[in-house]
């Protein structure tokens, strides 16, 4: 059964770049959906609950509906308030300087977009971190 990931940035370019990450390291492996926006990516994690996303990346700077809050921060909060969502990893994917300490407040892992850039393997070592887990689903 192939796994579910959901990519969320606001940038195609991103989007793209992350889509073909996955298909050049884990071929089809995984299910992609994609979504521009941190009110679409939880509409689409809402519209999931009874077969969850087994995996989400996301973007810190989007819409700025959520201020004070950053969207992604807001979306990482509305995504742990649903049940079914409470095992699932979540990656932000920013090129925020404090990106660490975001993802260490909310339990979440991280991987900084300027550094993925030059070393696209940091990529796939995040994935392999998360492999363990994403096998038990």
């Amino acid at each position: 059964m192939l796994k579910k990931i959901l990519i969320v940035d606001d940038s195609k370019s991103w989007l793209v770049f992350h889509r073909e990450l996955i298909q050049e390291f884990f071929g089809e492996l995984f299910e992609v959906s994609t979504a521009s926006s941190a009110a679409e990516a939880i509409n689409l994690v809402r519209h999931n609950v009874d077969n969850p996303f087994n995996i989400i990346l996301t973007d810190l700077q989007m819409e700025d509906n959520y201020e004070p809050l950053l969207a992604g921060e807001w979306l990482i909060k509305q995504i742990k308030s649903v049940k079914s969502y409470d095992r699932v990893p979540v990656v932000i994917i920013s090129a925020m300087y404090n990106i660490e300490h975001i993802a260490k407040q909310y339990n979440v892992e991280c991987i900084s977009k300027t550094i993925l850039v030059h070393n696209k393997l940091i990529f796939k070592f995040m994935f392999e971190k998360l492999m363990p887990y994403l096998n038990k689903i």
